[in-house]
């Protein structure tokens, strides 16, 4: 299956299974983005809506993507605020917004594992970012990535592996410095804290807030 028809099928049972990933991505976000400031907000992949209702409550308007029909309509059915609008859109086809459309945050939650080119997502979402606009990035650790974890589900007995690629912290660093933005913040959260840090556990996300110069 492509990407966009593994998320077509895990839709359905996506909240409900266990996912640690999924739970610690939750709980980073809110702790990273509760200060900063409201405006018009992009979360690019939202899924079925796991983070759009708190980013709702903190943004003035937030527009909520995915290119998964499935997991779009899952979002829209428990996400009602009036300031929301939903829009399908594919992150590696060329973005659905006029010259001169700027946001003030953009959110990749989970989501640049499925994408291959980074420098080239980061100058889409840079050349629609406001002067001085924050990118949120949460991703699966790369040591995870190096231990063999990936996005992965069951349908029955079948388990259902989606295509990801392994991006380097450099590789991140490098894709939002070619796109003119820089670090402003980096953390890295464990399945445990602060105890876990001592047991030999791998970091499971990697989260990075960059900002446009």
């Amino acid at each position: 299956m492509t990407i966009k028809e593994s998320y077509n099928e895990w839709a359905g049972q996506y909240d409900n299974n266990l996912n640690r990933t999924r739970d610690l991505e939750a709980r980073a976000l809110r702790e990273c983005l509760h200060e900063i400031p409201p405006g018009h907000w992009l979360e690019a992949g939202c899924g079925t809506g796991k983070n759009t209702g708190w980013l709702a409550q903190k943004a003035e308007i937030l527009t909520a993507a995915d290119f998964s029909e499935g997991m779009l309509q899952v979002a829209k059915e428990k996400n009602v605020s009036e300031n929301v609008e939903f829009i399908t859109m594919d992150l590696c086809a060329p973005w659905p917004f006029k010259a001169g459309y700027f946001f003030d945050a953009i959110i990749f939650s989970l989501v640049l594992e499925h994408i291959e080119d980074l420098p080239v997502l980061m100058k889409k979402a840079a050349a629609v970012l406001q002067h001085k606009g924050l990118i949120y990035i949460a991703e699966l650790h790369p040591y995870k990535q190096y231990s063999g974890s990936k996005a992965r589900f069951m349908v029955g007995d079948t388990l259902h592996e989606l295509t990801c690629y392994t991006h380097h912290v450099s590789d991140y660093l490098s894709a939002a410095s070619s796109a003119g933005l820089s670090l402003h913040a980096i953390k890295e959260y464990f399945d445990e804290e602060p105890e876990g840090r001592g047991k030999g556990l791998l970091p499971r996300l990697l989260v990075m807030i960059f900002q446009k110069k």
